[in-house]
């Protein structure tokens, strides 16, 4: 069969030269648009569902969420094959593993559809979240934001509403996280001794602060329910009334009154310390020993890496005229950079081992046709198998590549016995009597 492929070839080499010019100039129009990566998807399908729980300690994030949603409504779920939970004070972080091969948007169908009943659950928590699928690999950049001019309080501010959306806007991109935020809040820091003087409980300070604010997350509040402010009916048009909040500094608030008081009216400001101040932090991005914020970018699974930076620094391009005083740093981890310089090594590589291969062909079969021969079968050969991982949906990473070489050690092996089998052919053709008429036209 390899002599009949070989011959035909010969008798319509021009036919032949012309596929293979075509399958190269395929590669080359395709190839730059091919997703490249260092590791492929190790990862087996998997599902994560977060429920906040404002207040609640570990074991009670154990007991009253967790525990019952992974026995109650995600135990059961198809191709599933193991549950990991874990519960830390207010947050509870369940992930679903799916047996190999089950398919991703599947799975997660499969949990949301389990989630639809986590109204049974004791109604001490928001909602469940089905979070974003990331990738095996999971980062794709880490952005430094650091100033000497503005707080990090306002910088945060900053990077939540204006840097972090515009981030999430970009194709590819499925979370972005913000180390070292500090949340803007108006904190009303009580102490037990002036309350006890003052006759006042804790429970009235939350319900009185609670209440003085837009919306509260705190369920058992009147303010965690809003209504409408009504509207207004004229003899032409029905206008409706917006209720304008008028607490908008810590002093404000601090001039509440307290609710539910015996006697003399009572403040926020008598019988606490109320003012502007973030969070409690677990932890912090400490950047040169100063601390700053750091942005988390990562990707979702399959997503080209290098498509996802270059889209992500023209982003932060387009935010720069909005952040003066603050220094950008996207070299901090950038991925992008060390798979950009791995494939113009290995493309360097390749070249010359193509060289060198047919050069040793032409060597071994003393004929610079040969040689020839040789360097545009491998091309050929390399170029096609791209293409059709392009076609698949493959992207290029370390083992995609290491599979290449072996195939083309493979490719080597077969072009020497073809080439030595029909140079053995071609020296029969030239014995006299024996077709040498045809001989001349393999010349």
């Amino acid at each position: 069969m390899t002599g009949l492929f070989a011959r035909w070839s010969m008798q319509f080499r021009l036919l032949v030269l012309a596929l293979a010019a075509g399958i190269v100039g395929m590669g080359l129009w395709y190839l730059p648009h091919v997703s490249v990566d260092a590791l492929p998807e190790f990862e087996p399908a998997q599902v994560e569902i977060q429920t906040e729980a404002l207040g609640l300690s570990a074991v009670e994030v154990e007991q009253l969420i967790t525990s019952p949603m992974e026995v109650d409504l995600l135990n059961g779920v198809a191709y599933l094959d193991e549950i990991r939970s874990q519960s830390i004070p207010g947050l509870s972080s369940i992930q679903l593993l799916f047996e190999p091969g089950t398919d991703l948007p599947r799975a997660r169908q499969l949990v949301a559809e389990r989630l639809v009943m986590a109204h049974s659950l004791p109604r001490v928590s928001t909602p469940p979240v089905l979070m974003q699928p990331k990738s095996s690999t999971g980062r794709v950049m880490m952005v430094r934001l650091s100033s000497s001019e503005m707080p990090l309080m306002d910088m945060s501010v900053l990077a939540r509403w204006n840097i972090k959306p515009r981030l999430m806007g970009v194709p590819g991109v499925a979370n972005v996280s913000i180390w070292g935020q500090r949340e803007q809040q108006m904190q009303v820091q009580v102490d037990p001794a002036v309350l006890q003087a003052r006759g006042v409980t804790l429970n009235q300070v939350m319900e009185t602060t609670g209440n003085a604010v837009w919306v509260s997350p705190l369920t058992f509040l009147k303010a965690s329910t809003p209504g409408t402010g009504g509207f207004l009916e004229t003899e032409n048009q029905r206008i409706g009334i917006q209720h304008v909040l008028p607490i908008t500094t810590s002093s404000d608030l601090a001039k509440v009154s307290v609710e539910k008081v015996t006697g003399a009216p009572l403040t926020l400001g008598d019988v606490a310390s109320v003012r502007e101040n973030h969070q409690p932090l677990i932890g912090d991005a400490v950047l040169d020993e100063d601390p700053g914020l750091m942005l988390v970018v990562e990707k979702f699974p399959e997503a080209n890496t290098m498509e996802i930076t270059a889209a992500l620094e023209s982003a932060l391009e387009d935010l720069k005229p909005g952040l003066s005083g603050i220094d950008v740093d996207s070299s901090v981890y950038r991925p992008a950079s060390f798979i950009q310089s791995a494939v113009e090594s290995l493309g360097i590589a390749l070249f010359v081992s193509l060289a060198l291969a047919a050069l040793l062909l032409g060597m071994f079969f003393r004929s610079w046709r040969v040689a020839l021969v040789g360097l545009l079968v491998l091309t050929v050969s390399t170029v096609a198998a791209l293409l059709v991982l392009f076609a698949l949906g493959v992207g290029l990473n370390v083992m995609v590549f290491s599979g290449l070489v072996l195939a083309l050690v493979v490719v080597v092996g077969d072009l020497v016995t073809d080439l030595n089998g029909l140079q053995l052919y071609r020296s029969q053709e030239e014995i006299p009597g024996n077709g040498s008429t045809r001989a001349g036209n393999w010349s």
